[in-house]
């Protein structure tokens, strides 16, 4: 078969190499899948990089989210076991996490369902308690993560502000449903955000991005509001000033909802489910910009990384559907 693989780390369009190489072998408790689609996510950078919290063994094959048939013919989600991801013809992942594919979504668009929506649900719910009539801000709003967090405020009855990179990405984010747009490039995120909530602040703020981004949330949350920590796309990991939290009578919560898997897997499954008659409802659907062929992966990883991208990018084997 073919799989991308890393020998070395670094950035991926340099160090990811499209190989020809043998079917991985399941392990105890594991399933051999044919990869139907493969969602890229920012992850799949860092583990270039070797930067991600799990370090796999070189060479391996990145790719942490896919679609999938079992080799009895189910449509599965799964999240391979590396060293064998995504990026590939095959994966194998562990049984009894796999989850059933939505009816409501094709393979590209259920590829993109499970990571990015189920940190969103647990992010907004789990840990914020977003509610009907709260007003959410949603940094990289037009990106994988954002975009997923936009249409679930949404479905939950919030207000979102969504924080974009530019007007293409504005355009992005008015589509999935934002009810005010900042664009960061030419607005004052603070005081468009002061402005469109009456001075009020934020309610849950959801920071996939950190940096620049973070302090810019503390500046602009509402009393007794939430800023939930998800990821540091900017590459800057905040320092948060916890006498200004006090001052301001704010919560900052981190989500690592890979956690749930190990801690909570029964959580995991009631989330699917809710996402499952989500989607069948039309609430949310992953927003899939491209798809792309396997052998034009890395050079997809590279540009999420870059930051280039609008929602989902998926990365379709030969012969998947399209």
């Amino acid at each position: 078969m073919q799989a991308w693989r890393v020998h070395d780390n670094g950035e991926p369009g340099e160090v990811m190499r499209l190989d020809d190489t043998d079917r991985p072998t399941p392990g105890p408790g594991q399933v051999l899948l044919k990869v139907s689609a493969a969602n890229v996510n920012f992850p799949d950078a860092l583990l270039c990089r070797g930067h991600y919290q799990l370090r796999p063994p070189l060479p391996f094959t990145p790719g942490v989210e896919i679609c999938a048939r079992t080799e009895d013919g189910r449509r599965v989600l799964a999240t391979p076991a590396l060293p064998h991801g995504g990026f590939a013809e095959y994966a194998v992942a562990d049984e009894a996490a796999l989850l059933p594919a939505p009816d409501a979504l094709d393979d590209a668009e259920a590829a993109a369902l499970h990571i990015g929506y189920q940190t969103g649900w647990f992010g907004l719910h789990r840990r914020a308690g977003l509610t009907e009539g709260e007003t959410l801000l949603v940094h990289a709003a037009a990106g994988g993560v954002g975009s997923a967090a936009v249409q679930l405020g949404k479905a939950a009855g919030a207000r979102v502000i969504g924080v974009v990179g530019g007007a293409g990405k504005a355009v992005v984010a008015r589509e999935l449903g934002c009810d005010v747009v900042v664009d960061r490039h030419t607005d004052d995120v603070v005081a468009a955000v002061k402005e469109a909530t009456g001075g009020r602040g934020a309610d849950v703020v959801y920071d996939p991005v950190g940096g620049d981004a973070y302090t810019q949330s503390a500046k602009c949350v509402a009393f007794e509001g939430r800023i939930v920590v998800v990821g540091f796309a900017s590459g800057t990991i905040p320092t948060p000033a916890l006498n200004h939290a006090l001052v301001k009578n704010y919560a900052v919560l981190g989500l690592h909802w890979g956690l749930y898997n190990q801690h909570d897997p029964a959580a995991v499954r009631r989330c699917h489910d809710t996402l499952t008659v989500y989607a069948s409802k039309g609430l949310i659907k992953p927003l899939v910009s491209e798809r792309v062929p396997l052998a034009s992966a890395a050079t997809a990883v590279q540009r999420v990384a870059d930051g280039t991208t609008t929602g989902r990018v998926v990365v379709l084997p030969e012969g998947a559907a399209k």
